[in-house]
């Protein structure tokens, strides 16, 4: 007698992920779980089951307490409402469709946050399907936003595609409000860039207005809160008379420490960046070209 075979088999998969999606925030077919999501407080409707087998976050959340609790209402499931003030419902309707479904309806307006999510909830197929979808739509104004998430979570992947896509297009990214809300470590690793497409005196200019605006929103003084930053700008690559017009800035708000300043003179003195760290006189992609640049020591890059 011949032996058994097996194998398993895939009927349409389109079908199946429909109907799944047909049960996402469905209050009926024995829903029993709800959530209250966001400002708006707006109910949300789901599965115990479907959201503790595919997250380990939500079983937590959902889990039953331990047999054998003295508290007789332990041995039940909680059924919430469940209340998720910090997120916005279409976010959570979001990552609630990707766990039904395994797939994920995105646009420009949420899909960093649904990014946050992603990493929150512990759902490395959903991150993976957010980066995907960031990279393919990303844009001058929302770059340094995404820039800004990719530090955040790790996503070393879309880090770098950021950074390549400021360095085609930096002079209208430095323009952004995104750009003044960068942090200022992020704004310092976009700053040892030798690609980015800007003459550094609009560098200056930029890190300038970006730090004001630091300064408001964190209530330091912009010397501190430009600290980090101000120590890529390649002040050597100016010329004599952009230094004097730098120097009548700062005494403005100190932007730049004023041994920064001196360290630039000295290199216009000695006719080499003699004393000035060596990328600190490589010009970027976009310098200007300036008379001086040629008496600037060649360095490896």
């Amino acid at each position: 007698m011949a032996g058994a075979c097996s194998a398993q088999l895939q009927g349409d998969v389109a079908a199946f992920t429909a109907a799944l999606r047909s049960l996402v925030n469905n209050p009926q077919f024995s829903s029993d779980v709800m959530f209250v999501v966001g400002r708006e407080q707006q109910q949300v409707f789901a599965h115990r089951c479907v959201l503790a087998c595919r997250c380990q976050a939500f079983r937590g959340m959902l889990g039953q307490e331990p047999v054998g609790s003295q508290d007789s209402s332990s041995s039940v499931p909680p059924q919430g409402p469940f209340i998720l003030g910090n997120v916005q419902p279409e976010v959570f309707l979001a990552v609630i469709e990707f766990l039904y479904t395994n797939s994920v309806t995105l646009n420009s307006h949420i899909a960093l946050e649904v990014l946050t999510s992603s990493v929150e909830y512990g759902l490395q197929d959903l991150c993976k399907l957010c980066v995907k979808f960031i990279k393919d739509t990303l844009s001058v104004e929302q770059v340094c936003e995404a820039l800004q998430a990719a530090v955040t979570y790790g996503q070393a992947d879309l880090q770098q595609h950021c950074l390549a896509f400021i360095e085609g297009c930096t002079a209208a990214v430095v323009r952004t409000q995104g750009f003044r809300e960068l942090s200022d470590v992020v704004l310092a690793r976009v700053l040892r860039s030798d690609r980015l497409a800007v003459d550094e005196l609009d560098l200056v200019q930029a890190v300038r207005e970006w730090a004001h605006v630091s300064s408001a929103v964190l209530e330091r003084p912009v010397p501190e809160v430009a600290a980090l930053p101000v120590k890529e700008l390649r002040l050597p690559l100016l010329a004599p008379s952009e230094l004097v017009t730098l120097e009548s800035y700062n005494q403005q708000d100190l932007l730049i420490p004023v041994e920064n300043i001196a360290a630039a003179w000295r290199a216009h003195a000695l006719r080499k960046g003699s004393g000035v760290p060596s990328h600190l006189c490589c010009p970027r992609r976009g310098t200007r070209p300036r008379d001086h640049h040629r008496h600037l020591e060649p360095h490896a890059k």
